[in-house]
C-alpha cells in the first residue's frame, strides 16, 4: 500500500491556458486553497486530499490538477536520474502502479524530451523497485502518470490527478471538434461578469460552448460533477473524499430563471448546440434559435454578448469573416445597452467593428493567440 503522506498538506499545481492564471488563482482561493501563487501557465497552491478532489470537480478554468512531488536542478542526465530517484514516489504509488511519463523541456541543457522521459522512467522504476523489493515492476494497476517540466535546467516532477484534461467536460462528443476550449469559454464568461443576472447572448454560438458554460456558471454547477478522475482510483485518497466533495458541490447549486440566448445561422450547428446542452444538463436554461448575427436585433435593458465569431484561415475566408464582423458591429451598435465581450484572433477586429474597445485582454486558445475585446458601452470610443 502507501505511506501517510496524504494526511498532511499537499503541494499542488493547476495548469491552465496562458492568460487564465488570474481567474484560476481567484477561483482556487475561493475554494479554500492556501498559498495560491499564479505563474505562467499554472497556479501553485497547497491543500489536502479533499482539496485535490474539489479542484478537479469544481474548477472551471484549470486544464489539469497536478500533485507536485519535487523540484530540483537537472543540467545533466545524471542529475535528472538522481533527482527523480530521491523523490518519495512510494508515498503515492503502489507496487503495481502503471506510470507513463510525459512532459516538456524549454531553454534547458536537457532538450531531448524522449531522452528525459526514458531517464525519468528508469529512475522511478529504480526507486519503486528498491522500496518494494522488486527487480521488475508489473505496472498492472491503476495509472499514476508522471508529468515533468524542465525550464532553465530546473525540473519539476508531478503526478497527474485529473487523467483526461479538465476542459473535456463530457458534453461535447469527441468526434465533434469545436474551436473553443470549454475552459476558455468559461473564463470569458467570468471576465464578462455574468453571474446569472441580466441577459446573456451568443449570436455566433456554433456548438454552444459559451452559452453552456454560462448556464453552468449561472447555476453554480461544478463542471466535473459527472466525470471521473485518475486519482479516484488511488488507494491513498479514500473514496469518501470524492463522494463528499460531489455532495458539497451539488448543495451549492442555484435554482433560478435565467435569460440565456444562443443563435447561429447554421441550423445544423444549432441542433448540435442543443444536443450538447442536453448532455450538460442545461438545455432548459438556454433558448436556442437559428439567426443571422448580421441582423442582430435583440433588445435588452441589461445584457452582455459574449461570443467567438468565425475567423477564416485563407484569404477569401478572411475577407468573408471580416465582412461578417463589420455587419455584426453595425447591427450591435444599433441596439441599446448590450455590453460586448468578443474573442477573436483577428487583429483587425476593432477596425471591423468600428468601435475601440474599453479593454483588451490577451488570451490563448491552445496555442492560438487571441484577444478578448471588452466593450462596457455600445458607443464607447468610436473610430469614426
Amino acid at each position: 500500500m502507501t505511506g501517510p503522506a496524504v494526511s498532511g498538506r499537499i503541494e499542488a499545481c493547476a495548469s491552465c491556458l496562458f492568460g487564465l492564471e488570474g481567474p484560476l488563482g481567484n477561483e482556487l482561493r475561493h475554494m479554500g486553497m492556501e498559498n495560491v501563487s499564479p505563474e505562467n501557465g499554472r497556479v501553485r497552491f497547497e491543500t489536502d486530499p479533499g482539496g485535490l478532489a474539489r479542484a478537479n470537480i469544481c474548477s472551471r478554468f484549470a486544464e489539469r490538477i497536478l500533485l507536485v512531488l519535487g523540484e530540483f536542478r537537472a543540467a545533466s542526465f545524471d542529475e535528472l536520474f538522481e533527482g527523480v530517484r530521491a523523490l518519495p514516489l512510494e508515498d503515492w504509488m503502489p507496487r503495481d502502479a502503471a506510470f507513463p511519463v510525459e512532459g516538456w523541456s524549454l531553454e534547458s541543457a536537457l532538450h531531448s524530451v524522449p531522452d528525459c522521459q526514458r531517464i525519468i522512467k528508469k529512475a522511478a522504476a529504480a526507486r519503486l523497485g528498491a522500496k518494494y523489493g522488486l527487480g521488475w515492476l508489473p505496472e498492472s494497476g491503476n495509472e499514476y502518470k508522471l508529468r515533468f517540466s524542465i525550464y532553465k535546467d530546473v525540473c519539476r516532477i508531478q503526478l497527474d490527478t485529473s487523467g483526461t484534461a479538465l476542459h473535456k467536460r463530457g458534453y461535447r462528443p469527441a468526434h465533434n471538434a469545436a474551436p473553443l476550449r470549454e475552459t476558455l469559454a468559461a473564463a470569458i464568461v467570468d471576465i464578462a461578469g455574468y453571474r446569472g443576472r441580466g441577459e446573456f447572448c451568443d449570436p455566433f454560438c456554433g456548438s454552444g460552448t459559451i452559452a453552456i458554460e454560462a448556464a453552468l456558471a449561472a447555476k453554480g454547477r461544478a463542471p466535473g460533477l459527472n466525470r471521473h478522475f485518475a486519482a479516484e482510483r488511488w488507494p491513498v485518497i479514500p473514496a469518501n473524499v470524492w463522494r463528499e466533495e460531489r455532495e458539497a458541490a451539488r448543495a451549492r447549486e442555484y435554482n433560478g430563471e435565467y435569460r440565456i440566448y444562443a443563435s447561429d445561422i447554421d441550423p445544423a450547428a444549432v441542433k448540435l448546440a442543443r444536443e450538447n446542452a442536453r448532455r450538460a444538463g442545461v438545455e432548459e436554461l438556454i433558448e436556442f434559435s437559428v439567426g443571422d448575427a448580421r441582423r442582430f436585433e435583440r433588445r435588452t435593458e441589461n445584457g452582455v454578448i459574449v461570443t467567438n465569431p468565425p475567423y477564416g484561415e485563407r484569404m477569401m475566408e478572411k475577407r468573408a469573416a471580416g465582412e461578417l464582423l463589420t455587419s455584426f458591429g453595425e447591427a450591435w451598435r444599433s441596439q441599446d445597452s448590450w455590453r460586448l465581450c468578443l474573442l477573436t484572433s483577428d487583429e483587425e477586429a476593432e477596425r471591423l467593428l468600428g468601435v475601440r474597445a474599453d479593454k483588451r485582454r490577451k488570451l490563448y486558445n491552445g496555442m492560438i493567440k487571441c484577444t478578448l475585446y471588452i466593450y462596457n458601452k455600445v458607443k464607447a470610443g468610436s473610430l469614426n
